[in-house]
C-alpha cells in the first residue's frame, strides 16, 4: 500500500536518526560544545522498531538509520537485526546506514550479517591534519581502517564529501581518484544552513555548479543512468569508471523527486528535511490509542508533506539558519 504525498509523490523511503549524539564535532555541522538531548527524551530501540514497521506497513521499502553518528547508540545492532528480518521477508528492500566511519572496523561484519549491503561514508579529506581540523576530534586511521573492513566484510561504500569552499575545494581530484581506485562512488554535498555553528557558513558555501565545471577539465563526466530514488546527481567517469554524485540543495533544488520523510530519535516526523513542520509519533505510540493511530498520525503528517524547502545561505541567514535543529538531530 503506497502513500502519496499531495504532489503525487510517493513516499516510500524513511531515514530513522537513532541519536543526535557523534563522536565528531564538525564545524560545518556542530558547535564544539554541543548540549546533547536527555536520554528520556530519545526513543527507545523498541519505539523505533516501532514506528518502522508502521512506514513498511505502508509501503516505504527502504530504511536508512543516521544520526548524530548511528554505531555509537548502545545496543544498536539490535536495531539492525530485527529491521533486517524485513529483508528476509521481502517487505523490504534495502535497509543501509551514513556513518562517520569511526565505528566499523567493530560492526561491519554484524552490519553483513543483519542484511545490510552498502552504506555512506562521510569523508571530506585525506589529509590527517585536515581532517583533524573539520571534525575537530576525529581520527583519520581509525575511519580508513573501518573502510576498509567494511569492504573485506562485502558492504559496498559510498563516500558523502560536503565541499567547504577554503577547506577542501583544491582536494576534490584527489578524493575522486581515491574513491575510484578503491572501488567507491563518491558524492559531492553543499553544505546546508541548519543549526547554529560557530563558523559563518557564507565562508563555507561552496556552490557544486562551479565545482562540476571545475571537475570537468581533469574528468570525463557522462550523465549516468544511475538512479537511487535520493537527491543525487550522477555522473559516469570514465577514467575511474566509477560515479560523481552531486547533492545540490541550494544552487539546485532536488525537491520535485523527493520521496522520504525523516524520523528523529525523539519521534519527530519531519515531512521536509528544510523546514520546520513536524508530527509528534513519540507522544503516539507512548499513548494508549494503538496502531491505528500511529497510521492514521503518519497519513495525516504525509499529507501536509510540502512541494519543498526554503533553504538559503547568505551573510543575512548565518545568525538565523533556515532552521534551527542541527543536522545531527534531523539525521540528515
Amino acid at each position: 500500500m503506497a502513500v502519496i504525498d499531495p504532489f503525487g509523490r510517493e513516499v516510500n523511503y524513511l531515514r530513522v536518526s537513532v541519536t543526535d549524539r557523534c563522536d565528531f564535532r564538525c564545524k560545518y555541522c556542530m558547535s564544539e560544545n554541543m548540549t546533547f538531548l536527555p536520554k528520556k527524551e530519545v526513543l527507545s530501540l523498541e519505539e523505533l522498531e516501532l514506528i518502522s514497521a508502521a512506514f513498511i506497513r505502508k509501503g516505504v521499502r527502504k530504511i536508512r538509520i543516521t544520526g548524530g553518528e548511528p554505531l555509537v547508540r548502545k545496543g544498536i545492532m539490535e536495531l539492525f537485526r530485527n529491521l533486517g528480518l524485513y529483508i528476509k521477508s521481502g517487505e523490504l528492500d534495502e535497509l543501509t546506514l551514513t556513518t562517520n566511519g569511526s565505528q566499523l572496523s567493530k560492526y561491519a561484519d554484524e552490519l553483513y550479517e543483519a542484511g545490510v549491503r552498502r552504506l555512506n561514508v562521510s569523508l571530506d579529506t585525506l589529509d590527517p591534519y585536515q581532517f583533524q581540523d573539520i571534525t575537530r576530534w576525529g581520527n583519520f586511521e581509525k575511519v580508513m581502517a573501518g573502510i576498509k573492513a567494511a569492504q573485506k566484510a562485502g558492504l559496498k561504500i559510498k563516500i558523502n564529501t560536503v565541499a567547504v569552499k577554503g577547506f577542501n575545494d583544491h582536494e576534490c581530484n584527489d578524493l575522486i581518484k581515491w574513491a575510484g581506485d578503491e572501488g567507491m562512488d563518491i558524492t559531492f554535498i553543499e553544505t546546508m544552513p541548519m543549526g547554529s555553528i560557530d563558523e559563518q557558513r557564507s565562508d563555507q558555501f561552496l556552490p557544486l555548479s562551479e565545482l562540476k565545471k571545475q571537475l570537468a577539465e581533469t574528468w570525463t563526466m557522462a550523465p549516468s543512468q544511475y538512479r537511487t530514488g535520493g537527491p543525487s546527481d550522477y555522473y559516469d567517469v570514465t577514467e575511474t569508471g566509477g560515479r560523481i554524485g552531486f547533492i545540490t540543495p541550494l544552487t539546485h533544488n532536488f525537491c520535485e523527486s523527493c520521496n522520504r520523510v525523516r524520523l528523529t530519535c525523539t519521534g519527530m516526523l519531519y515531512m521536509c528535511l528544510g523546514q520546520n513542520d513536524k508530527a509528534d509519533l513519540k507522544a503516539i505510540i507512548r499513548g494508549e490509542k494503538g496502531f491505528s493511530a500511529l497510521d492514521a498520525a503518519i497519513d495525516e503528517a504525509i499529507g501536509r508533506k510540502p512541494k519543498g524547502h526554503d533553504f538559503i545561505i547568505d551573510r543575512n541567514s548565518d545568525d538565523n539558519p533556515a532552521v534551527a535543529r542541527h543536522m545531527s538531530v534531523t539525521g540528515g
